[in-house]
């Protein structure tokens, strides 16, 4: 990855957390959380995360999402109707686990991106980035568990990325379209990649194909 960000010119980032080096302050945020009742421990030795209205934007869909067949089993308060999601999951494996008030598990997807973020820039930010697929669940979950640990706004702006396509279908490794940074520089210079990129918005999909390619060097 570094590589590749080399020879496309691209800045290196300022941090690169390990979400095993910010164990502690999954666990002080989790803490957080349930001292404002806001999560509360499962019979299947889980935290899970009660969101209110008031406090997550998009509540709704996180109770739909629930109600989708993940629910907490055996957890009567869950399943009476409130939404919420998983801050640490419970462990049957000998792998790294938390021994914390609320049973042994390890930490939840979500909670680990909100420790990171609040440690490195915050308890609130302007801009938070990712990809499209990464909206609902995971970023309103953020939302979710940030500002109800905390109590501001978490993040002013949301950038969501567009994905890759090539000839007007979806990449993968499945239809054999799947190539890497590394093999378009063998035939294209940087720059044009680079301008190749920014011509679409960010928000849209980015149709690779040769043709585009050597448009982008045209110009």
């Amino acid at each position: 990855m570094h590589q590749d960000e080399r020879a496309l010119g691209v800045l290196p980032p300022d941090h690169e957390p390990r979400a095993t080096a910010y164990v502690a302050q999954m666990l002080a945020l989790i803490g957080l959380l349930i001292d404002k009742g806001l999560a509360y421990p499962a019979p299947t030795a889980m935290c899970i995360t009660a969101c209110e209205v008031s406090l997550h934007m998009a509540a709704c869909r996180v109770k739909a999402w629930m109600n989708c067949g993940r629910r907490a089993r055996g957890d009567r308060r869950f399943q009476a109707g409130s939404a919420g999601f998983r801050a640490v999951e419970g462990s049957q494996t000998r792998r790294t686990c938390l021994g914390i008030a609320v049973g042994s598990g390890r930490p939840g997807w979500h909670i680990e991106c909100s420790a990171m973020s609040a440690d490195l820039l915050g308890k609130h930010f302007d801009i938070h980035g990712g990809g499209q697929d990464l909206q609902f669940p995971h970023h309103e979950n953020e939302i979710a568990q940030s500002e109800g640990a905390h109590g501001c706004t978490f993040v002013n702006y949301w950038m969501h990325n567009g994905f890759v396509r090539v000839d007007n279908e979806k990449m993968s490794k499945s239809l054999g379209n799947f190539f890497t940074i590394r093999e378009v520089l063998q035939q294209y210079d940087a720059e044009v990649v680079r301008f190749f990129i920014l011509r679409a918005h960010y928000r849209s999909p980015l149709n690779y194909s040769d043709a585009h390619l050597d448009d982008a060097k045209m110009r």
